[in-house]
């Protein structure tokens, strides 16, 4: 069985894991990224991340409750 991918896209060169947890409303607030991240797995590239500031870039791939995102670059 294949997970769907779903593209994020930034306007920035890049975003935080924090912001990404939020952004797609796997958690409700920043208060409670920490917590997450100590708690479930967040796979970014393949290799599991427990820093709410690790920088996500265009291409990256991050795995969050079975979930897949990979980042893009809004086009302006």
């Amino acid at each position: 069985m294949r997970t769907l991918q779903k593209k994020v896209e930034i306007t920035t060169p890049f975003i935080t894991l924090g912001q990404l947890l939020k952004l797609t409303d796997t958690v409700d607030s920043g208060g409670m990224v920490k917590a997450f991240l100590r708690e479930q797995n967040v796979i970014v590239n393949e290799n599991e991340e427990k820093r709410r500031g690790r920088k996500l870039y265009p291409n990256d791939v991050v795995q969050i409750n079975g979930k897949m995102y990979v980042i893009v670059s809004k086009d302006k």
